[in-house]
């Protein structure tokens, strides 16, 4: 489930993960000017993503001389989210052909403290605002206590917060001069900040609430989706938050007709449902979405059928060659794909191969024992251990501890379930090169075959865990068998 990111960042983030102009609108040039107080940086920069399904973004820096004052100026494809950034913080931006503002701030503290003035001021004021006076506030975030709501008071607390946004928006605009395509923006940022936590409800509680099961629905409670203005809105094209919402209308779909995640043709569904329910520009989009989830869940053979037939729907080529590379970068660690192997020390001083759990189901726990989320995660790996005990499966822990003492020492001294490996050099290991590892917890599950089956299965915390290890059993063939016939040797 690709989670709302109004449930999971902050907003002021978006920007850096989605900058793409809407369709049709003109080129031109922004200028930006400014005067830092108690500089802490020699330069300043915009980010602009210019491609929604390539994560690289296009970066225009600009010095600050002594005085702190900087001068900035890059093209924009038309309104554009954008994000400024100054060491290591990070303020949203809206940028429009003609834009010329004159941005201050504090050096240690630029999100709190900037202001803007000149053309284009009034949309950036209204989005620092809006952050201080929703995102900042956890009383309007899903994360981390609203979460713990059941559906009548969740949805209560989704249709205030909605009521405030709305009235927050028009009282701004009763004051302030606001381009139509930045009150387009800020209304489809206030709708699909509510749809996708709505329907992503149910599942993010499943996995954050380990106390409870899965809620059982009313049967009302998906009938939002019925609008179709809300799933094809090409007004809404540019915001992060309706791709998103889409993202999860198709894997809902595709789960509402009895097709799971652990199924092999999952990814096929979603990428056909795409195809059908959605209307252009964003089809393409999310289909692109939809294969990137492939490359990184599904299996080879599969993604790279549908990465041929994407060249069909991509007829400008915008998007294809970005999907080529993911698909180059992550074919490896493809459902089916066989897990790299290694050689470890265990705690109990022997050598450690994934070899010797051929014909076993292997549940791999990266982790360290300086992660909070980590040490959090241990009573339910030793549950987990327990309810499976006896069964054809391992649960092999990797720990990624620059400290042998101390790792040891937890392990021992706690009687850690499970086989546990420690990683000399942490995350600079081979091991953790070998599995791609940007941090920890990470987990993979691999079939008794030895190649991957999940590579990101439920966390140890959820509920969920119990019964997709159990749906997991023999498997093997069900996957490896949809991998490319090898070259030989």
């Amino acid at each position: 489930m690709a989670y709302s990111l109004r449930s999971c960042i902050p907003r002021l983030l978006v920007g850096a993960l989605l900058a793409f102009p809407l369709a049709g609108k003109a080129q031109g040039t922004v200028v930006l000017t400014g005067k830092i107080s108690s500089k802490t940086a020699d330069t300043v920069a915009v980010s602009v993503r210019e491609n929604p399904l390539d994560p690289k973004e296009q970066i225009t820096y600009a010095r600050v001389d002594n005085r702190g004052e900087f001068r900035l100026a890059l093209n924009v494809n038309g309104p554009t989210r954008a994000d400024l950034v100054y060491g290591d913080d990070v303020a949203g931006l809206f940028l429009e052909p003609g834009n010329t503002m004159e941005i201050r701030f504090k050096g240690k503290d630029m999100s709190s403290s900037v202001s803007y003035k000149g053309k284009g001021a009034a949309a950036n004021t209204y989005l620092a605002e809006l952050d201080e006076r929703f995102i900042e506030n956890d009383g309007f975030q899903v994360l981390p206590d609203n979460i713990n709501l059941y559906e009548a008071p969740f949805l209560s607390f989704l249709d205030y917060r909605r009521k405030e946004e709305k009235k927050f928006l028009e009282n701004y605009s009763q004051d302030n001069e606001l381009s139509p395509a930045f009150k387009e923006y800020a209304k489809a940022e206030i709708d699909y900040s509510y749809a996708n936590d709505r329907l992503t409800f149910q599942d993010l509680r499943e996995q954050v609430v380990a106390t409870e099961s899965r809620l059982k629905m009313t049967p009302t409670y998906y009938e939002f989706l019925n609008d179709k203005a809300l799933v094809n809105n090409p007004g809404a094209l540019q915001n992060e938050q309706y791709q998103e919402f889409l993202l999860n209308y198709i894997h809902h779909l595709a789960i509402s007709s009895n097709h799971q995640r652990s199924d092999p043709d999952f990814y096929q569904v979603c990428y056909d449902m795409a195809k059908k329910q959605l209307a252009d520009p964003v089809r393409a989009i999310v289909m692109g979405r939809v294969l990137q989830e492939s490359f990184r869940f599904g299996h080879v053979k599969q993604s790279a059928a549908m990465l041929e037939n994407y060249r069909g729907v991509d007829t400008k080529n915008q998007f294809y060659p970005v999907l080529q590379h993911d698909f180059e970068t992550h074919k490896a660690f493809a459902i089916g794909a066989p897990a790299p192997t290694f050689k470890l020390i265990s705690s109990t001083g022997d050598s450690v191969t994934l070899r010797q759990f051929a014909g076993k189901l292997v549940y791999i726990n990266f982790w360290r024992t300086t992660s909070g989320l980590c040490l959090r995660d241990l009573p339910y790996a030793a549950d987990l251990a327990k309810k499976f005990d006896g069964k054809n499966i391992v649960f092999l822990n990797v720990a990624l501890d620059e400290n042998e003492p101390a790792w040891k020492q937890l392990v021992v001294g706690k009687k850690l379930p499970g086989v546990h490996v420690r990683a000399a050099g942490g995350m600079r290991s081979a091991i953790a090169k070998a599995y791609a590892l940007q941090d920890v917890p990470a987990y993979f599950l691999l079939a008794e075959d030895g190649t991957f089956l999940n590579t990101k299965p439920k966390r140890l915390s959820s509920r969920a865990a119990v019964d997709e290890i159990k749906e997991s059993f023999g498997k093997a063939s069900t996957y490896s068998s949809t991998m490319p016939a090898s070259s030989g040797k």
